[in-house]
């Protein structure tokens, strides 16, 4: 479905950005992936992408707090696969304390990651998108986007950014055949929430499982975690042509979270 399309996603070594990169491949599309990681890990893993399904895959190591190598990394994406058809803005990092305790220094990385970096990523990558009248811009934002939570004042605001961005370039892009759509997850067990998890255990003297069925049972009436594969089909949908009229969407994902 997605043969001969080339996508970006940031902060995909592991967690999000990695099931969706391989939902993604799965589909056809080339990949360029970004993130942390030991280079012989992520040799691997581009390798092993790239010989399960068949297709192109790179890597990037831009750090998406700096202006400068998020252009670099369209710019890389560019000249080795051809071009950038889908841009997946999934990095994020997340911290937590009350308002008045949060260091600014703190606030500051939060919004450069989960933030600034989608407008500069979508900046670099929208020309070329518009030459050839056609493009995915699919950001990862949260349940974080569309309710709040107590000691998580940057994440919220970086999230509910996200979506008003995303609003916005949907409707700059509304006849050119790109489409800006978010997608609003809750829970995903990946390395960020096992830091909740783990500090939560910790903090109440209690299992990490124990801790883990607190985190779900406080806001996810599913009580269930959403999964990577699960955001990943959702990535392929707003790639397809089946959503070439779904824009300014922000999707949830949440096990009923933000229905409450």
């Amino acid at each position: 479905m997605l043969k001969g399309k080339t996508a970006v996603i940031t902060g995909s070594t592991s967690g999000i950005g990695l099931g969706i990169a391989e939902a993604l491949a799965a589909k056809g599309a080339d990949i360029m992936l970004n993130g942390f990681g030991e280079a012989d890990a992520i040799a691997a893993l581009t390798k092993g992408i790239a010989d399960r399904f068949g297709v192109k895959v790179g890597y990037d190591g831009a750090d998406m707090s700096k202006p400068d190598q998020i252009k670099g990394l369209i710019d890389h994406a560019t000249a080795e696969l051809g071009r950038v058809d889908i841009l997946v803005n999934n990095a994020g990092i997340q911290f937590t304390a009350p308002v008045d305790e949060f260091p600014a220094e703190r606030w500051d990385a939060v919004i450069a990651i989960n933030l600034s970096a989608v407008f500069h990523g979508i900046h670099h990558v929208l020309p070329q998108m518009k030459q050839r009248g056609w493009g995915r811009i699919i950001n990862i934002a949260s349940a974080h986007g569309l309710v709040a939570s107590v000691n998580k004042s940057a994440y919220v605001a970086a999230k509910h950014g996200v979506i008003g961005l995303s609003k916005v370039v949907a409707l700059e892009n509304a006849e050119t055949g790109i489409t800006s759509n978010s997608i609003c997850p809750g829970w995903v067990l990946t390395p960020l929430v096992q830091k909740q998890i783990d500090a939560l255990a910790e903090r109440k003297g209690i299992s990490v499982e124990e801790a883990a069925r607190d985190l779900l049972g406080e806001k996810q009436p599913s009580k269930k975690f959403v999964t990577p594969d699960q955001l990943g089909e959702l990535a392929v949908f707003l790639s397809s042509d089946a959503a070439s009229n779904m824009t300014g969407a922000a999707l949830t994902m949440d096990g009923g979270w933000t229905a409450q």
